[in-house]
């Protein structure tokens, strides 16, 4: 289970959708905070990113209208982020879970399977092989993940 939410803040982290703000005194004495830092350093991965989807060729026309509105909102690139949370979450999870115990499941039957849903087991991956992350906590706001955990 707390692989899910640790799967899930770092989603938020990356989409940059983390609502932790930082260490308040550093907040008070106008210092930048960690979060600050790592916001500003996912900024300038991204921009990297942005700039080879964007430039040359018919895919990247296509990229230049997807991600024009990212251009526009000073360069926070939360539409290019949501899309790379999208094609790695599967290689982000199977990270997290690589050092998991062998017999480490997840607690609800959220495979898909011939019969319908299976039980992550084995390092808490799905048994048909294709990858399949367990979890869709990381959709889940997380305001409400935190009011599932501490409530």
């Amino acid at each position: 289970f707390a692989l899910a939410r640790s799967f899930a803040d770092i989603g938020d982290i990356v989409r940059g959708r983390d609502l932790y703000l930082g260490n308040r005194k550093k907040k008070k004495n106008k210092t930048e905070t960690e979060r600050d830092q790592s916001e500003n350093k996912l900024k300038e991965i991204f921009a990297k990113i942005h700039s080879e989807v964007t430039k040359g060729g018919k895919k990247s026309a296509d990229a230049q209208k997807r991600y024009k509105k990212d251009e526009d909102d000073g360069g926070d690139f939360f539409q290019l982020r949501e899309d790379w949370w999208d094609a790695n979450r599967s290689t982000i999870w199977e990270a997290i879970t690589c050092d998991a115990p062998g017999d480490a499941s997840y607690f609800r039957p959220t495979c898909i399977d011939e019969q319908g849903g299976a039980q992550a087991k084995n390092k808490c991956r799905c048994p048909n092989g294709n990858n399949q992350v367990p979890t869709y906590f990381d959709y889940v706001p997380q305001f409400l993940r935190w009011f599932d955990e501490w409530a």
